[in-house]
Protein backbone atom coordinates (compact mmCIF):
# COMPACT_ATOMS: atom_id res chain seq x y z
CA UNK A 1 0.00 0.00 0.00
CA UNK A 2 1.47 3.38 -1.32
CA UNK A 3 2.06 6.04 1.69
CA UNK A 4 0.45 9.61 1.32
CA UNK A 5 3.08 12.18 0.90
CA UNK A 6 1.82 15.53 2.99
CA UNK A 7 4.11 18.67 2.93
CA UNK A 8 4.80 20.70 6.33
CA UNK A 9 5.96 24.34 5.76
CA UNK A 10 7.78 26.37 8.75
CA UNK A 11 9.81 30.05 8.95
CA UNK A 12 12.48 30.81 10.54
CA UNK A 13 14.40 33.93 11.25
CA UNK A 14 17.72 33.33 9.21
CA UNK A 15 19.54 30.97 7.47
CA UNK A 16 21.87 29.65 9.83
CA UNK A 17 18.50 28.37 11.66
CA UNK A 18 17.32 26.98 8.40
CA UNK A 19 20.70 25.32 8.63
CA UNK A 20 20.45 24.02 11.69
CA UNK A 21 16.81 22.29 11.15
CA UNK A 22 17.86 20.64 7.47
CA UNK A 23 21.07 18.96 9.45
CA UNK A 24 18.95 17.45 12.14
CA UNK A 25 16.02 16.40 9.56
CA UNK A 26 18.56 14.76 7.73
CA UNK A 27 20.11 13.30 11.17
CA UNK A 28 16.80 11.92 11.73
CA UNK A 29 16.28 10.07 8.40
CA UNK A 30 14.81 13.00 6.14
CA UNK A 31 16.17 12.30 2.81
CA UNK A 32 17.85 15.89 1.56
CA UNK A 33 15.94 15.58 -1.50
CA UNK A 34 12.53 16.34 0.47
CA UNK A 35 13.54 19.22 1.98
CA UNK A 36 13.39 22.50 0.20
CA UNK A 37 14.22 25.65 1.74
CA UNK A 38 13.25 29.54 -0.37
CA UNK A 39 14.66 32.67 0.68
CA UNK A 40 14.52 36.18 -0.08
CA UNK A 41 16.76 37.18 -3.16
CA UNK A 42 19.16 39.23 -0.99
CA UNK A 43 19.70 36.75 1.38
CA UNK A 44 22.66 34.41 1.53
CA UNK A 45 20.91 31.11 2.14
CA UNK A 46 21.79 30.11 -1.49
CA UNK A 47 25.64 29.73 -0.66
CA UNK A 48 24.48 26.95 1.87
CA UNK A 49 20.89 25.61 1.34
CA UNK A 50 19.67 24.66 -2.32
CA UNK A 51 16.44 26.88 -2.77
CA UNK A 52 13.43 25.33 -4.50
CA UNK A 53 13.62 25.83 -8.42
CA UNK A 54 11.32 28.60 -9.99
CA UNK A 55 11.80 30.78 -7.20
CA UNK A 56 9.89 32.39 -4.21
CA UNK A 57 6.88 32.90 -7.01
CA UNK A 58 7.05 29.10 -8.72
CA UNK A 59 7.22 27.69 -5.19
CA UNK A 60 3.99 29.16 -3.56
CA UNK A 61 2.13 28.52 -6.74
CA UNK A 62 3.06 24.61 -6.61
CA UNK A 63 2.27 24.94 -2.95
CA UNK A 64 -1.07 27.32 -3.15
CA UNK A 65 -2.26 25.46 -6.86
CA UNK A 66 -5.48 27.04 -5.94
CA UNK A 67 -4.61 30.72 -5.72
CA UNK A 68 -5.33 30.92 -2.32
CA UNK A 69 -3.87 34.45 -1.22
CA UNK A 70 -5.20 34.23 2.40
CA UNK A 71 -3.38 31.48 3.17
CA UNK A 72 0.17 32.10 1.25
CA UNK A 73 -0.16 35.27 2.11
CA UNK A 74 1.63 35.15 5.26
CA UNK A 75 4.23 32.95 3.86
CA UNK A 76 5.07 34.95 0.93
CA UNK A 77 5.56 38.08 3.96
CA UNK A 78 7.68 36.32 6.42
CA UNK A 79 10.42 35.56 3.09
CA UNK A 80 9.98 39.20 1.93
CA UNK A 81 10.63 40.34 5.57
CA UNK A 82 13.69 38.60 5.09
CA UNK A 83 13.06 34.29 7.09
CA UNK A 84 13.74 31.50 5.39
CA UNK A 85 10.79 29.27 4.48
CA UNK A 86 11.48 25.13 4.35
CA UNK A 87 9.44 22.84 3.13
CA UNK A 88 9.39 19.06 4.02
CA UNK A 89 7.48 16.38 1.66
CA UNK A 90 6.90 13.59 3.93
CA UNK A 91 5.06 10.65 4.35
CA UNK A 92 2.43 9.73 6.96
CA UNK A 93 4.94 7.53 8.72
CA UNK A 94 7.47 10.28 8.99
CA UNK A 95 5.34 13.15 9.96
CA UNK A 96 5.47 12.82 14.14
CA UNK A 97 9.53 12.82 13.23
CA UNK A 98 9.47 16.41 11.30
CA UNK A 99 7.28 18.01 13.62
CA UNK A 100 8.93 17.10 16.58
CA UNK A 101 12.44 18.24 15.12
CA UNK A 102 10.41 21.51 13.61
CA UNK A 103 9.25 22.32 17.59
CA UNK A 104 12.70 21.61 18.98
CA UNK A 105 14.12 24.78 16.64
CA UNK A 106 11.04 27.27 17.48
CA UNK A 107 9.60 27.69 14.18
CA UNK A 108 7.98 31.56 13.71
CA UNK A 109 3.93 31.53 13.71
CA UNK A 110 3.28 33.50 10.40
CA UNK A 111 -0.71 33.30 11.18
CA UNK A 112 -0.46 35.34 14.39
CA UNK A 113 2.11 37.63 12.99
CA UNK A 114 0.07 38.67 9.81
CA UNK A 115 -2.91 39.13 12.40
CA UNK A 116 -0.85 41.55 14.30
CA UNK A 117 0.28 43.27 11.04
CA UNK A 118 -3.46 43.60 10.00
CA UNK A 119 -3.94 45.25 14.02
CA UNK A 120 -1.33 47.53 13.16
CA UNK A 121 0.98 45.53 15.94
CA UNK A 122 4.35 44.45 15.26
CA UNK A 123 4.77 40.95 14.50
CA UNK A 124 6.16 39.08 17.61
CA UNK A 125 8.06 36.36 15.82
CA UNK A 126 7.09 33.76 18.35
CA UNK A 127 6.54 30.12 17.43
CA UNK A 128 3.34 27.96 18.01
CA UNK A 129 3.82 24.32 19.06
CA UNK A 130 2.74 21.53 17.12
CA UNK A 131 -0.13 19.72 18.88
CA UNK A 132 -2.12 16.89 18.54
CA UNK A 133 -6.21 16.97 19.18
CA UNK A 134 -7.15 14.32 20.90
CA UNK A 135 -10.61 12.29 19.94
CA UNK A 136 -12.96 10.16 22.13
CA UNK A 137 -11.33 7.29 21.58
CA UNK A 138 -8.01 8.60 23.28
CA UNK A 139 -4.58 8.12 22.48
CA UNK A 140 -1.91 5.94 23.89
CA UNK A 141 1.70 6.97 24.57
CA UNK A 142 3.98 3.45 25.29
CA UNK A 143 6.38 3.82 28.16
CA UNK A 144 9.11 2.03 27.39
CA UNK A 145 11.90 0.88 29.91
CA UNK A 146 15.28 -1.23 29.08
CA UNK A 147 15.71 -3.83 31.37
CA UNK A 148 19.56 -4.98 31.44
CA UNK A 149 19.69 -8.92 31.33
CA UNK A 150 23.23 -10.51 31.98
CA UNK A 151 24.06 -14.01 30.92
CA UNK A 152 27.43 -16.26 30.82
CA UNK A 153 29.24 -18.39 27.66
CA UNK A 154 31.85 -20.13 27.29
CA UNK A 155 35.01 -18.72 25.46
CA UNK A 156 38.17 -20.78 24.22
CA UNK A 157 41.25 -18.40 26.01
CA UNK A 158 43.50 -21.54 25.27
CA UNK A 159 45.22 -24.52 26.98
CA UNK A 160 48.05 -26.92 27.18
CA UNK A 161 49.17 -29.57 24.54
CA UNK A 162 50.97 -32.37 25.94
CA UNK A 163 53.72 -34.63 24.07
CA UNK A 164 54.93 -37.90 25.06
CA UNK A 165 57.53 -39.42 22.44
CA UNK A 166 60.44 -42.40 22.39
CA UNK A 167 63.69 -40.72 22.32
CA UNK A 168 67.03 -42.77 21.94
CA UNK A 169 70.36 -41.28 23.27
CA UNK A 170 73.80 -43.10 23.17
CA UNK A 171 75.23 -44.57 26.72
CA UNK A 172 78.80 -46.06 27.47
CA UNK A 173 79.63 -48.33 30.48
CA UNK A 174 82.97 -49.84 31.06
CA UNK A 175 83.23 -53.10 32.61
CA UNK A 176 86.44 -55.35 33.11
CA UNK A 177 86.76 -59.05 31.42
CA UNK A 178 88.67 -61.80 32.82
CA UNK A 179 90.31 -64.54 30.10
CA UNK A 180 92.36 -67.83 30.40
CA UNK A 181 95.44 -69.32 28.14
CA UNK A 182 97.25 -72.44 28.96
CA UNK A 183 100.27 -72.26 28.95
CA UNK A 184 102.49 -75.38 27.74
CA UNK A 185 106.37 -75.28 28.66
CA UNK A 186 109.30 -77.61 28.09
CA UNK A 187 111.55 -77.76 30.89
CA UNK A 188 114.92 -79.75 30.25
CA UNK A 189 115.53 -82.66 32.75
CA UNK A 190 118.60 -84.78 33.26
CA UNK A 191 117.73 -87.64 36.14
CA UNK A 192 117.04 -91.54 35.87
CA UNK A 193 113.52 -92.55 34.93
CA UNK A 194 111.75 -93.71 37.37
CA UNK A 195 108.96 -96.85 37.65
CA UNK A 196 106.26 -93.65 37.23
CA UNK A 197 107.92 -91.83 34.40
CA UNK A 198 107.51 -95.20 32.39
CA UNK A 199 103.73 -94.95 33.17
CA UNK A 200 103.37 -91.54 32.13
CA UNK A 201 104.91 -92.44 28.91
CA UNK A 202 102.21 -94.65 27.61
CA UNK A 203 98.99 -93.55 25.38
CA UNK A 204 97.75 -90.14 27.64
CA UNK A 205 95.55 -87.42 26.57
CA UNK A 206 95.85 -83.78 28.49
CA UNK A 207 92.94 -81.47 28.23
CA UNK A 208 93.18 -78.17 29.62
CA UNK A 209 90.34 -75.36 28.48
CA UNK A 210 90.37 -71.89 28.27
CA UNK A 211 87.80 -69.76 29.35
CA UNK A 212 87.01 -65.41 28.69
CA UNK A 213 84.51 -63.33 29.84
CA UNK A 214 82.69 -61.35 27.25
CA UNK A 215 80.06 -58.18 27.95
CA UNK A 216 76.84 -59.06 28.64
CA UNK A 217 73.85 -56.07 28.36
CA UNK A 218 70.69 -56.55 29.60
CA UNK A 219 67.65 -53.46 29.59
CA UNK A 220 65.46 -52.76 32.69
CA UNK A 221 62.99 -49.96 32.09
CA UNK A 222 62.11 -47.97 35.45
CA UNK A 223 59.53 -45.01 35.82
CA UNK A 224 61.78 -41.85 37.01
CA UNK A 225 58.77 -39.39 36.64
CA UNK A 226 54.96 -38.69 36.59
CA UNK A 227 53.64 -35.61 34.49
CA UNK A 228 50.13 -35.15 35.55
CA UNK A 229 47.28 -33.08 33.15
CA UNK A 230 44.23 -31.83 35.03
CA UNK A 231 42.37 -28.95 34.63
CA UNK A 232 40.63 -27.20 37.72
CA UNK A 233 37.81 -24.28 37.61
CA UNK A 234 38.07 -21.09 39.67
CA UNK A 235 35.19 -18.55 39.79
CA UNK A 236 35.39 -14.47 39.56
CA UNK A 237 33.38 -11.95 40.18
CA UNK A 238 32.72 -9.12 37.73
CA UNK A 239 30.87 -5.98 37.07
CA UNK A 240 28.80 -5.30 34.11
CA UNK A 241 28.17 -1.62 33.62
CA UNK A 242 26.05 -0.77 30.68
CA UNK A 243 23.36 2.15 30.37
CA UNK A 244 18.84 1.51 29.97
CA UNK A 245 16.85 3.97 28.52
CA UNK A 246 13.20 4.27 29.03
CA UNK A 247 10.34 6.84 28.22
CA UNK A 248 9.31 9.79 30.19
CA UNK A 249 5.92 11.25 29.85
CA UNK A 250 5.26 14.99 30.94
CA UNK A 251 2.14 16.36 31.84
CA UNK A 252 1.40 20.23 32.01
CA UNK A 253 -2.14 21.47 32.67
CA UNK A 254 -3.32 23.64 29.59
CA UNK A 255 -5.09 26.95 30.76
CA UNK A 256 -8.89 27.05 28.99
CA UNK A 257 -10.26 30.31 27.80
CA UNK A 258 -9.09 32.77 24.88
CA UNK A 259 -5.85 34.00 26.63
CA UNK A 260 -3.94 30.72 26.81
CA UNK A 261 -1.10 30.84 24.62
CA UNK A 262 1.36 33.68 23.64
CA UNK A 263 -0.88 36.35 24.61
CA UNK A 264 -1.55 35.01 28.08
CA UNK A 265 -0.52 37.10 31.39
CA UNK A 266 2.71 34.81 31.96
CA UNK A 267 4.13 35.67 28.47
CA UNK A 268 3.08 39.66 29.06
CA UNK A 269 5.27 39.46 31.75
CA UNK A 270 7.72 37.17 30.38
CA UNK A 271 8.10 40.48 27.69
CA UNK A 272 8.18 42.79 30.72
CA UNK A 273 10.96 41.58 32.08
CA UNK A 274 13.08 40.79 28.95
CA UNK A 275 12.25 44.57 28.14
CA UNK A 276 13.69 45.28 31.63
CA UNK A 277 16.53 42.61 31.35
CA UNK A 278 17.80 42.75 27.72
CA UNK A 279 16.18 45.45 26.16
CA UNK A 280 19.13 47.22 25.62
CA UNK A 281 21.02 44.44 24.03
CA UNK A 282 19.02 44.66 20.41
CA UNK A 283 18.45 41.02 20.34
CA UNK A 284 14.47 40.33 20.04
CA UNK A 285 12.21 38.72 22.19
CA UNK A 286 11.63 35.59 20.30
CA UNK A 287 15.12 34.56 20.83
CA UNK A 288 14.29 34.69 24.88
CA UNK A 289 10.96 33.56 24.79
CA UNK A 290 11.70 29.67 24.58
CA UNK A 291 14.07 30.02 28.05
CA UNK A 292 11.05 31.82 29.72
CA UNK A 293 8.28 29.38 28.83
CA UNK A 294 11.00 26.14 29.48
CA UNK A 295 11.32 27.50 33.22
CA UNK A 296 8.01 27.95 33.74
CA UNK A 297 7.34 24.20 32.07
CA UNK A 298 10.16 22.66 34.50
CA UNK A 299 8.99 24.48 37.85
CA UNK A 300 5.70 22.78 37.40
CA UNK A 301 7.11 19.77 36.72
CA UNK A 302 6.26 16.46 39.17
CA UNK A 303 10.37 15.72 38.80
CA UNK A 304 11.38 19.27 40.73
CA UNK A 305 8.74 19.14 43.19
CA UNK A 306 10.26 20.44 46.51
CA UNK A 307 13.43 21.22 44.70
CA UNK A 308 15.25 25.37 44.32
CA UNK A 309 16.18 26.41 41.11
CA UNK A 310 20.14 26.04 42.46
CA UNK A 311 18.90 22.40 43.00
CA UNK A 312 17.92 21.70 40.16
CA UNK A 313 20.01 23.85 37.88
CA UNK A 314 22.75 20.99 37.10
CA UNK A 315 19.69 18.49 35.24
CA UNK A 316 17.59 21.82 33.72
CA UNK A 317 21.28 22.61 32.35
CA UNK A 318 21.74 18.82 30.57
CA UNK A 319 17.98 18.70 29.50
CA UNK A 320 18.33 22.02 27.79
CA UNK A 321 20.97 21.73 26.00
CA UNK A 322 19.38 18.64 24.61
CA UNK A 323 16.19 20.53 23.46
CA UNK A 324 17.59 23.56 22.02
CA UNK A 325 21.21 22.85 20.74
CA UNK A 326 21.34 26.34 19.26
CA UNK A 327 21.14 27.81 22.28
CA UNK A 328 23.45 28.06 25.52
CA UNK A 329 22.35 27.87 29.15
CA UNK A 330 24.50 30.60 30.31
CA UNK A 331 22.99 33.20 27.88
CA UNK A 332 19.34 32.12 28.81
CA UNK A 333 19.72 30.99 32.66
CA UNK A 334 18.34 34.26 33.97
CA UNK A 335 15.14 34.04 31.61
CA UNK A 336 14.82 30.37 32.78
CA UNK A 337 15.73 31.45 36.54
CA UNK A 338 12.42 33.62 36.00
CA UNK A 339 10.08 31.21 34.17
CA UNK A 340 10.81 29.10 37.17
CA UNK A 341 10.33 31.67 39.70
CA UNK A 342 6.90 33.01 38.94
CA UNK A 343 5.44 29.33 38.97
CA UNK A 344 6.87 28.65 42.05
CA UNK A 345 6.05 32.36 44.16
CA UNK A 346 9.79 33.60 44.07
CA UNK A 347 11.33 36.73 43.52
CA UNK A 348 14.67 37.44 42.76
CA UNK A 349 16.81 38.28 46.25
CA UNK A 350 15.03 35.59 48.01
CA UNK A 351 17.06 32.26 49.25
CA UNK A 352 16.89 29.61 46.55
Amino acid sequence: MASTQSTVLAVFRSSDEAQAVVNDLVSHGIPRQDIHVEANADDDLGTRLTPHEGGAGGWFQSLFRDNDTAERGPYEAAVQQGHVLLRVDAPETQLDTVGDVLDRHSPIDVHQDAARSAEGAPPTGTSTPRTTTVGDAGQTIPVVEEEIQVGTRRILRGGVRVYARIVEEPVQETVRLREEHVRVERVPADRPAGPGDLEAGQDKVIEVQEYAEEPVVTKQARVVEEVRVAKESAQRTETVRDSVRHTEVDVEQIPGGATAGAGSSDDADFRRDFDTRYGASGAGYDTYAPAYRYGSEMAGNPQYRGKSFAEAENDLRSDYGRRYPNSTWDKMKDSVRYGWDRVTGRTKGQPQ
